[in-house]
């Protein structure tokens, strides 16, 4: 963390209530857009959570250009492009992506495509390829995890070569976020619990992290807090509203803060792993949240110690001694992955995965040492190191 400078920029409105769907044909207005298309997958429409965006739209007599509704949950080049020539051929003038990441990413990399012109998606690939601003995105959330709707970064494979593609650009982030409960009511407890430590995860390391900052420490702690206050609320009472929407606040805060102060060794590792085994994202977060905290505590002891007021109240946090915050507050995190192992049997160990055999963590550590995430951790890693942390992760 530099002293005495920072950078935040979250220029993305988000629009979030019991109602916040009704909003979105005067926020296409806004932008000057009335003929939308529509981006999502095929287990989102079977939920029904496209239906009551239609009818949000056809109430103001906004026509819909089309309905894509077959993205996969790894997105590809050559999808890219047949859904941007969709957007051309139905004059279409602006995107709602209505999904989870690998819609938010497919559809931010369609509007690359239909506001620079051409189908070669390669070529605005990295950093900074992007000069000027795209047409209106807007997304809709069916997951409280990813925070995708508020970042400016989209990973697509490669058709030819099947390696992940990375994009980043200011201009890819969207011009509307909706956070809706009703995107988020029919989501089952094992999603919900893994896709909310996605969201922890994203603002732990967003406050330990080498680019943190006031305003992005801010987002990170109250995401913390919320998700600790509404966590078991949702799982105990999966159909309240309110709980849902403060879920799917949180995972905006979080996003917003990482997207900020970026993230480091547990994404490093998350990403490997599930490369390498195609363990969903949020698990992998969760897997390995506190073994990295803990390789990380020589250097990050007194911020992991301060999250220990939003981990486990202020109760917890003032009868606490100012030194042993910061393992007590690992002890929270392992005592909250303990409820969510035992409320929706998700796994606290690589092991409990039954998915990952121990032959695999050698090359999960060389992948996880070639993260771009890995520059923003607080301490170098070697690969012996992440070796170790992977085999601790085992059992």
């Amino acid at each position: 963390m530099s002293k005495g400078y920072s950078e935040f920029f979250s220029p993305v409105k988000i629009i979030a209530g019991h109602k916040a769907l009704e909003h979105v044909p005067y926020e296409l207005a806004s932008f000057g857009a009335s003929r939308p298309l529509i981006i999502t997958d095929a287990g989102v429409v079977q939920a029904g959570l496209v239906e009551p965006v239609k009818q949000a739209l056809l109430v103001s007599e906004v026509p819909i250009a089309d309905i894509y509704s077959d993205v996969p949950p790894d997105s590809s080049s050559s999808l890219v492009s047949r859904i941007a020539e969709v957007y051309r051929q139905t004059g279409a003038d602006a995107i709602i992506a209505i999904g989870g990441g690998s819609v938010i990413d497919t559809s931010k990399a369609v509007n690359i495509l239909v506001s620079e012109g051409g189908n070669d998606l390669l070529a605005y690939s990295g950093v900074g390829a992007l000069t000027k601003r795209l047409k209106p995105l807007f997304i809709l959330p069916t997951t409280a995890g990813t925070g995708s709707e508020v970042t400016k970064v989209a990973v697509i494979k490669d058709d030819e070569t099947g390696r992940k593609v990375p994009f980043g650009s200011a201009f890819l982030l969207p011009d509307v976020a909706v956070l809706d409960p009703r995107m988020t009511l029919t989501l089952p407890p094992h999603i919900t619990a893994a896709t909310a430590m996605d969201a922890m995860t994203h603002a732990v390391e967003a406050y330990i992290g080498t680019a943190k900052n006031p305003l992005s420490d801010a987002y990170a702690v109250a995401a913390i807090k919320t998700i600790r206050e509404n966590l078991g609320t949702v799982l105990a009472s999966p159909d309240n509203a309110e709980a849902r929407l403060k879920l799917a606040e949180a995972a905006t805060m979080a996003g917003i803060a990482f997207s900020n102060s970026m993230v480091g060794l547990v994404h490093a590792m998350g990403h490997s792993i599930g490369a390498i085994t195609h363990l969903p994202h949020g698990l992998c977060m969760s897997l390995m949240l506190p073994y990295v905290l803990e390789y990380n505590l020589p250097t990050c002891k007194e911020a992991i110690g301060e999250l220990l007021l939003p981990l486990a109240g202020p109760d917890i946090y003032s009868n606490t001694p100012a030194d042993q915050r910061a393992e007590a507050a690992i002890t929270a995190i392992r005592a909250l992955r303990d409820e969510l192992h035992g409320k929706t049997n998700l796994p606290r160990t690589l092991s409990e995965t039954g998915k990952v055999d121990k032959s695999q963590l050698a090359d999960i550590a060389g992948m996880s040492i070639d993260d771009g995430a890995m520059l923003y951790n607080r301490i170098d890693a070697s690969y012996e190191q992440v070796l170790a942390i992977l085999t601790r992760a085992w059992d």
